[in-house]
């Protein structure tokens, strides 16, 4: 089967996201997600079903009794690649629930009955994930290495903004409302898994490669630099207690958890600001990505 799909995604690649045999003339894309144990990236063809802007896959494994591996992963590390056609981009992946899961998928095996058929062949409830692309289509090119720490931290802040309104919407929703299933809700959990996944990795890169690359430059930035560390520690400690919060959101005091989530957005919020007084003017003059010196 590793052959197999390989051999689609090869000739997916080449010709712009066509491919024959078995696949000829289908709905294609290619997914690629982050191992939940290994770490490695793994490339997956699924099929797919547009309902109006969402892109919706299933994790149907043609009926088979377990989840496919690339939905497992994807619930460990929610940011996948998707491939469409000749197009590229980056997604969060957020497995629908409860009513939204059933009207999603009823509207997938409209499209494509097939999926049908393999939910009855498996006891187990297949899996709908919602493909939501992240960043604005129009953004900004990235031109200097500035640009791309501002893309970094719109991001961010984006997400997190998506993170406030979810948490907002599961509180207000009354008891037995979708949006507040028992146990913590699939959304949130994924986009909050995106959000501290990645602010992980870019505090972990700036503090290993960034930042003492800077400091080599701009000595008289050192006791800058390491406020920006103490902070990155900071918002480490509160990403941990926020997520310890997560875990029982159904029986979370509302008052405390939001308390807790302001706190933080707080704290990065200045965070994210004060970085950007302190690196956007040195990163302004160097070109992104960066350029082979010449011989």
């Amino acid at each position: 089967m590793s052959s197999f799909n390989q051999s689609v995604i090869d000739e997916f690649r080449a010709n712009g996201g066509k491919v024959g045999g078995p696949f000829e003339g289908g709905d294609l894309l290619l997914l690629t997600t982050t191992g939940a144990k290994s770490g490695a990236e793994h490339t997956t063809p699924l099929g797919y079903v547009r309902h109006g802007e969402l892109l919706l896959v299933v994790g149907s494994d043609m009926g088979a009794p377990r989840h496919p591996d690339w939905y497992r992963n994807l619930l460990a590390h929610p940011l996948v690649q998707v491939e469409i056609g000749a197009e590229r981009y980056a997604a969060v992946a957020v497995p629908a629930e409860g009513a939204r899961r059933d009207r999603l998928f009823a509207h997938v095996v409209s499209a494509a009955p097939g999926y049908g058929e393999y939910q009855a062949n498996t006891p187990r409830v297949l899996p709908v994930v919602v493909l939501e692309r992240t960043g604005d289509t129009e953004a900004p090119p990235v031109r200097t290495l500035a640009d791309k720490v501002m893309e970094v931290h719109t991001w961010l802040r984006a997400q997190l903004k998506h993170v406030r309104a979810e948490v907002e919407a599961h509180f207000a929703a009354a008891p037995g409302d979708e949006r507040r299933m028992p146990g913590l809700g699939l959304q949130i959990r994924q986009h909050c898994l995106a959000f501290c996944q990645s602010l992980e990795f870019h505090h972990t890169s700036e503090d290993q490669h960034l930042f003492p690359a800077m400091e080599a430059h701009h000595p008289e930035l050192g006791a800058a630099f390491e406020r920006l560390r103490s902070e990155h520690r900071t918002v480490a400690r509160l990403q941990q207690e926020l997520g310890a919060l997560l875990a029982d959101i159904a029986g979370a005091d509302p008052v405390r958890f939001r308390a807790e989530l302001e706190r933080m957005t707080q704290e990065l919020t200045a965070h994210l600001a004060y970085e950007e007084e302190i690196l956007l003017p040195p990163l302004a003059g160097i070109p992104f990505p960066p350029q082979a010196a010449k011989p």
